[in-house]
């Protein structure tokens, strides 16, 4: 295995809020881990040496646990120039222990550690209000908007927690999405088929330069193999597509490992996107990761703001990756892109959403499918 397999080996220094102390998540933590541990003051904030976003690196290093003061469920902050797939948020923390070259998270952090809220018991409450507020409506819900699903559950054992209540809940899905293989928690739990375990992939240049601290292509395919003997159903996301030299190959060798490791009947979902940022990201990354020549490409500024590749590159990005994913596909898996606008629709996959009921009820019924 990879040394990151599980990236929250990286972390070297716990901090707890003090007003955090007494929480029952928190003592959980604290019972199971063996990092030095600081007690901070309520109001003051963990020490990380260095300026901001130089000391990103370093900031990874250190897990703080401390208290949401905000909503935790919130509809993914979507954009209503692109089709978006009526996902929910649920917010447990920020920022992450691996370093993709590309993470959008560095345009959007002010501080430079990882942060992990541990008052789940509010969490709880307001999950359970909107979840009976519209009881006819099938939530489907993730945690890797502003952090890894998984990849500190090793120390957080977090997944434990929401793929119980989950399972107990009438209307909801949860996605755990990771780029690591921390597993482990997910064993023997009564998930009822109600939590979908997903892996973003990428071609093996992408995963090997400009994913740090993950895990590589095998081990993630043999985590979601073993997650569906678990019984779970699983979901991949080519996100972000790169337009890289060797592309064609690379993407093709990915999706070809897929398809001989997992079975195609056990994939609710698989989105595909292609690189997009904001542009402050840009000079972040640049600066952070001298060696990429991933943000050296041709790109306008889309209907969101974002940079992007012109439509004809998306097109031909978008058209290769979906035509080898469509050779193995069955009818239950949906395959969908994530942010795109119908004309893409139309043009790789042969029709808009709206010609099937709607992204949202497409996905709903994979789920029900499955």
């Amino acid at each position: 295995m990879s040394p990151y397999g599980d990236p929250s080996r990286y972390i070297k220094h716990l901090h707890v809020d003090e007003q955090c102390l007494d929480l029952a998540y928190t003592k959980e933590i604290l019972g199971r881990c063996t990092l030095p541990v600081t007690v901070v003051k309520t109001g003051e904030i963990p020490f990380v040496e260095g300026e901001f976003p130089e000391n990103l690196t370093l900031g990874k290093r250190h897990l703080f646990l401390t208290r949401n003061r905000g909503r935790f469920f919130k509809p993914c902050p979507a954009t209503k120039e692109y089709r978006c797939c009526g996902y929910h948020v649920l917010n447990m923390g920020m920022n992450c222990p691996m370093d993709c070259v590309y993470c959008i998270l560095q345009a959007y952090l002010n501080n430079p550690w990882i942060s992990c809220y541990v008052n789940i018991e509010d969490m709880f409450e307001e999950l359970d209000a909107a979840l009976a507020e519209e009881p006819e409506k099938i939530f489907r819900i993730g945690t890797g908007e502003f952090a890894d699903s998984l990849a500190l559950d090793r120390i957080t054992g977090l997944s434990r927690h929401l793929v119980s209540r989950i399972a107990a809940s009438g209307n909801a899905v949860l996605e755990l999405k990771t780029k690591s293989v921390v597993i482990e928690n997910l064993r023997d739990l009564d998930h009822r088929g109600r939590t979908v375990v997903a892996w973003s992939l990428n071609s093996p240049a992408i995963i090997a330069g400009e994913e740090i601290r993950s895990a590589g292509l095998n081990e993630r395919l043999e985590a979601a193999a073993t997650c569906a003997s678990w019984g779970y159903k699983l979901a991949f996301h080519f996100d972000p597509i790169v337009d890289h030299p060797g592309w064609r190959e690379g993407y093709g060798e990915t999706i070809t490992k897929l398809f001989s490791v997992i079975d195609p009947e056990n994939i609710a979902w698989i989105s595909m996107g292609a690189l997009r940022y904001l542009p402050a990201l840009k000079a972040i990354a640049v600066q952070r990761f001298g060696s990429s020549r991933m943000f050296y490409n041709e790109f306008i500024e889309g209907l969101d703001g974002k940079a992007r590749y012109f439509r004809d590159q998306r097109l031909e990005l978008y058209k290769h990756v979906a035509g080898e994913i469509n050779r193995y596909l069955t009818g239950k898996t949906v395959l969908y892109f994530c942010m795109e606008s119908d004309v893409i629709w139309k043009d790789v996959l042969g029709y808009t959403p709206e010609e099937k009921g709607g992204l949202d009820a497409m996905l709903d019924r994979s789920v029900a499918n499955n």
